[in-house]
């Protein structure tokens, strides 16, 4: 069986693990929309990881991980042909800063929802990431307390999926 984080509205397993997280404010839905604040159920690769250089030691992370840049967003607009991808400040369309000035974004694992062939509409940004606190909703992302967090990032495989169940 491949390796997975299986979440559900109650928390999540990896690798024998119970974790609490945090899923989007909308629930889990099977029918994702741009700013429905719903969590997508599905099984998604984990397809990259960004963490903040200024706040985490590239030492701490596998050695794939990407660092954030001070320009680097991320496209949440419908009418951008780069909708749901990592772009560059100055960027002419509505998107989501990666270099947060709180540490939510400080570590992000990359999931493949709508991605790479992206439906407009269909949902941008579906990260793990760090929670804000205990359990407090997403705008649609799955977030974790940041040593529940970090261990993910170190136990990961190639193989990792993350498995959102309704």
């Amino acid at each position: 069986m491949r390796d997975a984080i299986e979440v559900s509205r109650w928390g999540a397993r990896f690798r024998g693990h119970r974790l609490p997280c945090a899923i989007g404010r909308g629930g889990i839905t099977r029918t994702k929309r741009e700013g429905d604040g719903a969590t997508p159920v599905g099984s998604h690769r984990i397809v990259g990881m960004l963490y903040r250089p200024d706040r985490l030691p590239a030492a701490a992370l596998p050695g794939w991980a990407q660092p954030i840049g001070p320009r680097d967003l991320w496209s949440d607009d419908v009418s951008d042909p780069a909708y749901n991808s990592r772009v560059q400040a100055p960027h002419g369309f509505s998107h989501e800063l990666l270099r947060r000035p709180d540490p939510l974004y400080d570590l992000i694992l990359l999931t493949d929802w709508n991605f790479p062939d992206t439906v407009p509409g269909k949902g941008s940004a579906i990260f793990v990431h760090r929670w804000r606190k205990p359990r407090h909703p997403t705008a649609g992302c799955v977030a974790f307390a940041p040593d529940d967090l970090l261990w993910i990032a170190r136990n990961l495989t190639p193989d990792t999926r993350l498995i959102v169940r309704g």
